[in-house]
């Protein structure tokens, strides 16, 4: 047992990629993030009822004119005033009738505390991603990871999803 607590304890801190990482979509589907291997993916923790839920169009353009070097997720969160409060369905609704949304969406989860989420703690932890430690400070604040996983930068909710601080990374 003391043999697989160091195992366990050294494994634990070695850098993993954010591939290695899964997701549930909002469907309840597994979904592997080495789907998204050679694309940049965009992380966007979401919610409906925010001051920012009008980045949802943004989102999607850029989604759309990047389609071939980027994947946008979005990773529908309520631990920001909650500002989330739907379930799946509704939140799937919202999106696709609202502004159209056909980027990938996940199953609600959360982004800080106790309770983080696998992926959002990677992108939030140095020791994890290698390169920067975060702290998700409110809905829409975006996380870029590069091809080949690698840790790239993040931006607040402030920063609308077709700014050249995201965009000149496709270019």
């Amino acid at each position: 047992m003391a043999f697989f607590s160091i195992f366990s304890k050294g494994s634990a801190q070695e850098k993993t990629s954010v591939h290695d990482l899964n997701y549930t979509s909002i469907e309840g589907e597994t979904v592997s993030l080495k789907d998204f291997e050679g694309k940049y993916i965009l992380f966007v923790n979401v919610a409906s009822e925010c001051g920012f839920t009008p980045q949802y169009e943004g989102l999607e353009t850029l989604s759309e004119q990047y389609r071939d070097q980027l994947v946008v997720l979005g990773l529908p969160c309520d631990q920001f005033g909650g500002q989330e409060p739907g379930g799946s369905e509704e939140i799937q609704s919202f999106c696709k009738v609202r502004y159209g949304v056909s980027f990938p969406l996940s199953e609600k989860i959360t982004v800080k505390g106790k309770d983080q989420h696998g992926i959002y703690k990677w992108l939030t932890t140095k020791a994890e991603n290698g390169k920067s430690n975060s702290t998700v400070k409110w809905n829409f604040q975006k996380y870029l990871v590069g091809p080949n996983g690698e840790f790239v930068d993040y931006f607040y909710s402030i920063t609308k999803p077709l700014s050249e601080k995201i965009t000149k990374n496709f270019n």
